[in-house]
């Protein structure tokens, strides 16, 4: 296949992926797998799993620009399609640009908004839009204890092992994304010991694989974080900053890429360059939503479900 044809299949791909909005994520056979959660609304329980967090990432509180004149009217329309789940979720991952702007206001207003989510457990990690206030302080004084102000962090639940970390604090527009040695040495402390049947779930914003170098769509410093992942029989990556699905499978880990809650971006290589997406206002809501994983009854599964806003 010519380098030509091969670029354009990979966009198409890519397109078909950048459709929709939600995922809800079951476990199953110790796999995390992507199902709609609109599909999730009529399937039946024994079928679905228990849902254990759904992943809502790149709210923008703050951001009214043509893509969305009004990001807080879609993150209420997220907040009540997961509200509506049959099953509620165990906890909500946010994967990062909680806000635009990093304002203090912007901050706020979300921490309002997201409060109304049923789920009461909510983790957090930050974008490089939650970290642009002067003194990068606004994030940490709201969703900064977890971590002890560091950005990263982990937490087990449901015999599962979570991983929170920061890739942002180093970002140059364009540029990869960096986790730095300090923190893969973190992790290598935390995962050591740990069973390679345990399913690990790792969660940051910026994509933690190479999508699109030329934008900035990646983590420099990824492989040593991958490396350190093979052992495990199955391990999860989740990433926002895209606004929209990509996947891929590598050994025994899947990366998935999620959905904005607030506007969609260009297919990788399309346009020039990065950015809000304007679209028919009819076709909004269905290039936004959120992503939801389930505990299937079979031991250490899990299932992905992604949905839209429309």
């Amino acid at each position: 296949m010519s380098d030509d044809r091969t670029l354009q299949s990979r966009r198409d791909a890519l397109k078909c992926m950048a459709y929709g909005a939600g995922t809800l994520f079951t476990l199953v056979g110790g796999v995390l797998a992507p199902i709609d959660l609109a599909l999730a609304a009529g399937t039946p329980k024994e079928r679905l799993g228990k849902p254990l967090f759904v992943q809502i990432s790149d709210t923008h509180i703050g951001f009214s620009k043509e893509a969305n004149p009004d990001v807080n009217v879609t993150l209420k329309q997220t907040i009540a399609l997961v509200n509506g789940m049959v099953q509620q979720p165990a906890l909500i991952i946010h994967t990062g640009d909680i806000t635009h702007l990093s304002k203090a206001a912007e901050f706020d207003l979300a921490q309002q908004m997201l409060s109304q989510l049923r789920t009461t457990e909510l983790h957090t990690v930050p974008g490089e839009h939650d970290t642009s206030d002067a003194t990068v302080t606004e994030y940490f004084d709201r969703f900064g204890k977890a971590s002890n102000r560091k950005g990263y962090y982990s937490f087990d639940h449901s015999g599962v092992h979570f991983i929170a970390l920061i890739n942002v604090l180093e970002f140059k527009p364009g540029g990869l994304g960096i986790l730095g040695a300090e923190q893969l040495a973190w992790v290598a402390s935390d995962l050591k010991g740990r069973s390679a049947s345990t399913p690990i779930v790792v969660f940051a914003h910026m994509p933690l694989w190479t999508i699109y170098e030329p934008w900035g769509w990646g983590t420099g410093d990824a492989d040593q974080l991958t490396e350190q992942l093979r052992r495990f029989g199955s391990v999860t990556v989740l990433n926002g900053h895209i606004h929209q699905i990509v996947q891929k499978m590598e050994g025994n880990i899947t990366f998935h890429t999620a959905r904005s809650t607030a506007y969609p971006q260009p297919i990788a290589g399309q346009g020039k360059g990065p950015g809000p997406l304007k679209v028919p206002a009819d076709q909004l809501t269905k290039m936004l939503g959120v992503s939801s994983v389930s505990v299937v009854n079979h031991p250490h599964s899990l299932t992905i479900r992604d949905s839209t806003l429309g």
